[in-house]
């Protein structure tokens, strides 16, 4: 993003008062036939980030979503909440306008009243290719009236402003700024996944890479209870707020999981621990998301990062479920991961030290080879049913946001034949 323009824009809603925020997306537009239910979410996600924001409207028009604004609308508030909705590209102040060219030149020197730059630009985009002006003579028009007004000179090809005029059926935008949006494409898009939240620093960063690719997410976290403080617990709790300013709506699910390992430790050798605690963690978890309505688990695991996440052992731990297990960071290494952490503002509550029952009843040599046909043998003597029922009978559930984002039915999540 260019700072200047993200200056003037700031500038800009302060002075003449923008009636507008256009919103532009990419990949969607890929969508071919899907692409309607991709922008109706699209919308849905905008109206739930600005609920109480002074939104007026949300609509979408010819590749863009236009926000109506009231005027007590808070511009700071609105950009950040547009910042943290996937399947947004960039998006820009705006002032409505006619068609005629009168009227967008009167628009053009009302939005920049009160700016100041050493240089700028004009550009028009006409969605509408039957509009009589050609582009090039319009932006043409409309630089002369700016240098007329505010004698800056023009440089076409690094302005310090850059004004953009959007022509569209029945009527046109002027934008003044552009910042960049997440990408991706809107949460609930993509189906529902519940993420094993582990605490660390790997999992935030898992879901989020998963709300990226239009996935809505809830959360199950395994705590040491009685065996353990909830400092874990504490933790994930904070997690999921800082998630939630990506999706207006989640739940974490919270399940002691002591009692379990101390059953696991009492018909198991030392070596396959690890592996059974994992596979009875993604039992559990299956039939949680059967509950929820979750098509996948999801994992922060990444290859070879620890005992547990060699491709033997992955292989063993996926086995327990019927469900996908997918794992976005899996070819990630951990400075990557950290990174993507730290851009997130996870990282600082992720490395807090805590009672992690992934450390309970833990043997310092941990098998990483391990065998299905040992870990069934090893499972034998455990009553499995049974004990994925008691850890689900003492599920707690915390909710964070607001209801009111329309959730897809399952059916509209799949492509269209």
């Amino acid at each position: 993003m260019n700072p200047v323009e993200n200056r003037s824009a700031d500038s800009a809603s302060c002075g003449s008062q923008m009636n507008r925020v256009v919103v532009h997306y990419h990949e969607i537009a890929l969508k071919l036939g899907n692409r309607r239910r991709f922008v109706d979410q699209l919308r849905n996600n905008i109206r739930a980030s600005l609920r109480g924001e002074g939104v007026r409207r949300v609509r979408s028009i010819t590749g863009r979503v236009v926000i109506n604004l009231r005027p007590e609308a808070d511009w700071g508030r609105i950009r950040a909440g547009l910042s943290r909705t996937f399947g947004i590209v960039n998006f820009s102040p705006a002032w409505r306008s006619d068609r005629s060219e009168e009227g967008i030149i009167a628009t053009t020197l009302s939005a920049i009243d009160g700016l100041d730059a050493r240089s700028f630009a004009v550009r028009v985009k006409r969605s509408d290719k039957q509009y009589p002006i050609p582009s090039m003579d319009l932006a043409r028009s409309i630089g002369t009236a700016v240098q007329q007004r505010k004698s800056w000179p023009v440089d076409l090809d690094n302005p310090e402003l850059t004004i953009t005029v959007e022509v569209v059926p029945r009527e046109s935008f002027v934008l003044v700024g552009r910042y960049p949006g997440p990408g991706g494409l809107p949460v609930g898009s993509g189906g529902r996944v519940l993420v094993l939240f582990s605490g660390g620093i790997d999992s935030p960063v898992a879901a989020l890479r998963m709300m990226r690719r239009g996935s809505e997410v809830e959360f199950v976290h395994f705590h040491g209870a009685p065996f353990q403080d909830r400092s874990s617990v504490d933790k994930v709790i904070e997690l999921a707020k800082v998630l939630n300013g990506y999706q207006s709506f989640m739940r974490l699910h919270l399940i002691a999981f002591g009692e379990l390992q101390r059953d696991i430790v009492t018909t198991a050798r030392r070596a396959l621990r690890v592996v059974l605690y994992r596979r009875m963690m993604v039992r559990i978890a299956a039939s949680l998301a059967d509950q929820v309505g979750a098509q996948a688990l999801v994992t922060g695991e990444s290859l070879g990062q620890v005992a547990s996440q060699t491709l033997e052992n992955l292989g063993v731990i996926g086995a327990a479920t019927h469900l996908p297990v997918l794992r976005p960071l899996i070819g990630m290494d951990k400075v990557e991961i950290t990174t993507q952490a730290e851009q997130l503002g996870t990282y600082e509550i992720s490395t807090r030290p805590d009672q992690d029952c992934c450390q309970l009843f833990v043997p310092k040599h941990p098998s990483t080879g391990m065998k299905l046909a040992v870990a069934e043998d090893a499972e034998a003597d455990l009553a499995i049913d049974s004990m994925v029922q008691r850890a689900l009978g003492g599920v707690e559930t915390i909710e964070f946001g607001m209801r009111g984002r329309r959730r897809p039915k399952p059916e509209e999540t799949q492509p269209a034949p």
